[in-house]
């Protein structure tokens, strides 16, 4: 019943006319960033920050997280009409909506995906709403020890669970931690990594790495990929629509299955990319009519989409209540809580409840609006999609660069983006992740200076992360979180070898 009262306080704080124009407007800005290919959540999310300056905190993480769920709605729209997946985590989406939709079946494909997707994203925000005062309680215990724990957990789950080689998540988030060290030391105040630059003294914004990361770097891959347009009608059927919406109940089973998943996914390092692809391989595995899988199966739009929409939204809840963001956009949404002077983790419950539960109330309503909005511009942002890339691509640079320059108004971050940019077409390219060096660019700083609190509270000695069981629970945790996947992994796959051999 507390958290029903704080929830209802929180609707008080989001629905008014200020946040619900934002809703709608961060909706459609999303849709647009989902529809556009070598653009994506994280890039649209991080060029959006620099103008949520002048708003307070609640309105710039309301307008920011209706965004994040316009976009994951227009990377949908896409994969169905165009066979192009805006967003990674609408990959899996592609495999059975566009062939419905060849088939004649757009605005069913379309429907079953945009409310499969709300009914995944309200599954999502439920557990938060449920988990959230559990973890104010919790934020009481925490002290620098407890606060590294959980960083270091953070970087242990990313390795250890990660869909990445474990040695490729290695260097990417040792790349994020050495950007972070670069200029003045906060504790000694020494000089570090900056080669002479006085343009690094004050480091390197996470927000230039981002836009270069998932702006430009996104961008040359698509630019080098080539892209093929090959859309099918997208006039939305008032009487379709219908239809579908009552024929969802049949796959009740494969919503709640998927929910599920993307629950757990959200939670963890897993994220929406891979919460989709599971969701969709047990769906299929689950099915009867498994080999049908790939020609238009509902199935195969419900499971992705459910899974998508729930762990996109799950993961805010380890952001908001711990300070660990489990996905790219969540820790560039961090970034911004850091910089508008709010410290994610488990004291935010406690010393900022208007915020967090603001942004719960917002949730319900933003991802309602979404659903609703989809539905309404498929034809618009089908439309808009239609323009040559040769046009959209200058744009989409234009705003990059744009975003970048406006973080703190110096030339030399539009080089920084430059840099990026190739970085990340170039990890891209060699299939390693960046959301752990994103993660480490946000942590790292945070990390570093729990780890200094610590040593200075123990003299020195690493026993003060086993010297109570709270802080003793999370360091096992993150070592069996490291070691046992890929262990397990390897010994599984050596146990079919010989199989296989015999």
């Amino acid at each position: 019943m507390g958290n029903f009262d704080l929830l209802m306080h929180g609707f008080s704080v989001a629905i008014t006319p200020m946040h619900l124009m934002l809703m709608v407007a961060g909706v459609l800005m999303g849709l647009v960033v989902g529809v556009l290919p070598g653009l994506g959540a994280p890039n649209g999310v991080s060029l959006l920050i620099p103008l949520t300056f002048a708003l307070d905190p609640t309105s710039a993480i309301i307008l920011l997280s209706s965004m994040y769920w316009g976009a994951l709605f227009g990377g949908s729209t896409t994969s169905i009409l165009f066979n192009i997946p805006g967003e990674p985590s609408s990959v899996a989406t592609t495999f059975d909506g566009y062939p419905m939709a060849r088939n004649g079946e757009s605005t069913r494909a379309l429907t079953l995906a945009f409310v499969s997707s709300g009914i995944g994203a309200l599954m999502g925000i439920m557990v938060i709403t449920l988990l959230a005062g559990w973890a104010s309680q919790f934020a009481l215990r925490f002290g620098a020890p407890e606060y590294f724990a959980v960083y270091f957990l953070a970087f242990a789950a990313f390795i250890g669970m990660g869909s990445a080689a474990p040695m490729k998540t290695l260097v990417s988030l040792t790349t994020g931690l050495i950007l972070t060290s670069v200029g003045m030391d906060s504790v000694t105040g020494s000089i570090r990594l900056t080669y002479g630059f006085s343009d690094l003294l004050g480091g390197i914004s996470f927000l230039v790495v981002v836009i270069g990361l998932f702006g430009i770097g996104e961008l040359l891959a698509t630019v080098q990929e080539g892209l093929r347009f090959r859309g099918v009608s997208s006039r939305i059927d008032l009487r379709d629509v219908l239809k579908t919406l009552a024929e969802l109940p049949k796959y009740w089973a494969t919503t709640l299955r998927s929910g599920l998943i993307g629950i757990w996914m959200g939670i963890t390092p897993g994220g929406p990319t891979a919460a989709s692809f599971m969701s969709y391989g047990v769906a299929r595995q689950a099915s009867r009519k498994g080999a049908a899988f790939g020609s238009g199966r509902p199935e195969g739009i419900v499971a992705p989409e459910t899974a998508d929409h729930s762990a996109g939204t799950c993961a805010m809840l380890p952001m908001l209540a711990l300070g660990v963001p489990s996905s790219a956009t969540a820790a560039v949404m961090m970034g911004g809580l850091m910089i508008w002077g709010l410290t994610p983790g488990p004291m935010l419950f406690a010393t900022q409840p208007d915020f967090v539960w603001g942004l719960i109330a917002s949730m319900y309503v933003s991802n309602l609006l979404g659903v609703i909005l989809v539905l309404a511009t498929v034809p618009m942002f089908a439309a808009l999609l239609r323009i040559p890339f040769t046009i959209i691509g200058p744009m989409i640079v234009a705003i990059c660069f744009v975003g970048a320059y406006t973080v703190s108004g110096a030339t030399f971050d539009l080089w920084l983006v430059l840099i990026f940019g190739f970085v990340g077409f170039m990890f891209t390219k060699l299939d390693y992740p960046l959301a752990p060096m994103i993660l480490a660019m946000v942590l790292g700083h945070k990390a570093e200076n729990a780890f200094h609190q610590s040593m200075l509270l123990s003299d020195g000695s690493l026993g003060i992360f086993f010297a109570n069981p709270l802080v003793t629970g999370i360091m096992i945790v993150a070592l069996a979180l490291l070691i046992l996947p890929k262990t397990l992994g390897l010994a599984l796959s050596l146990r079919r070898n010989r199989k296989v051999v015999a």
